[in-house]
């Protein structure tokens, strides 16, 4: 009766052995939204879950902050200090890095509900079209690709070259809303910075896209490894596990379905694009 135990143990102190024999494996991430980052807690489990199930022994490391863009740049130098960042997809960044592309949002990136002055909390009640909405201004970051989408859509836009600035920039009216997604939202209207806004209950913009990794060229076996593990995840069920650890709650909070819903396309949406596979992507 112990041989089956005793088999057992041996094979996990067997697979223990061989795991401490793997050498350790640095990934190094920028910080892109700084360390107020909401999505961090969770790329990072993500990040660690595939490490776990490609058997990489991942010492993840925090890289100095910098903007999208300057990740992007530092990720196509041999040693730009960097080996990922994680980002909304676009033409121009599949083409410059290696995408995994795995939406590690499903899709909620650009599922968007609005921060507004906690002394207008009705701002936007009452608009019902595009059209309507285009009266007002949205704050982003100018080189994310939302500007892009919502000026695509005909909306007005204005922009800070740093994400943190947008807060204040908001809370002195210098704009009217600032959209974000519904994975963000809620942790963002509870941090310090956020003091004087509050969360908009009335609409929802919703457009196609996805947050992927972005891996460096110079790293392929890094990026098969990674997209190896997520995929791996992916068929016994640790990711959507970790999902909706991390997200299920904030989207019960949010009430999407009574919301007015406003479609806006997305030009920079690249070919490549896995639409086509419903596991990858949050259905209500």
């Amino acid at each position: 009766m112990f041989k089956p135990l005793a088999t057992l143990l041996l094979s996990l102190l067997l697979s223990a052995h061989s795991l401490a024999a793997v050498p350790v494996q640095p990934v190094r991430y920028a910080l892109v939204s700084g360390l107020s980052d909401p999505h961090r807690p969770y790329m990072l489990a993500l990040l660690q879950l595939a490490c776990d199930e490609a058997r990489l022994r991942c010492q993840l490391l925090a890289a100095s902050a910098m903007n999208q863009s300057r990740a992007l740049v530092q990720l196509g130098k041999p040693d730009g200090g960097i080996d990922l960042f994680w980002g909304m997809t676009s033409n121009e960044r599949e083409q410059k890095a290696l995408p995994i592309r795995i939406p590690l949002d499903k899709g909620l990136i650009g599922w968007r509900v609005a921060l507004v002055p906690a002394d207008q909390p009705d701002l936007l009640a009452g608009i019902r079209t595009r059209q309507q909405l285009a009266r007002l201004v949205a704050g982003q970051v100018d080189d994310w690709p939302d500007t892009t989408i919502l000026r695509s859509a005909g909306l007005k836009v204005l922009t800070s070259q740093d994400y943190g600035n947008l807060f204040p920039m908001l809370q002195r009216k210098r704009f009217d809303y600032f959209p974000r997604s519904v994975m963000e939202v809620q942790r963002e209207a509870a941090m310090p910075v956020a003091k004087g806004l509050v969360i908009d209950h009335h609409l929802l913009l919703r457009y196609p896209t996805a947050m992927y990794f972005f891996v460096s060229p110079h790293q392929p076996q890094l990026a098969a490894r990674l997209e190896q593990g997520l995929r791996m995840a992916l068929q016994d069920g640790r990711f959507n596990q970790l999902f909706l650890r991390y997200n299920a709650q904030d989207l019960a909070g949010l009430a999407l379905a009574q919301r007015t819903l406003i479609p806006l396309d997305n030009p920079l949406l690249p070919p490549a694009t896995p639409l086509q596979d419903a596991r990858l992507w949050y259905r209500p």
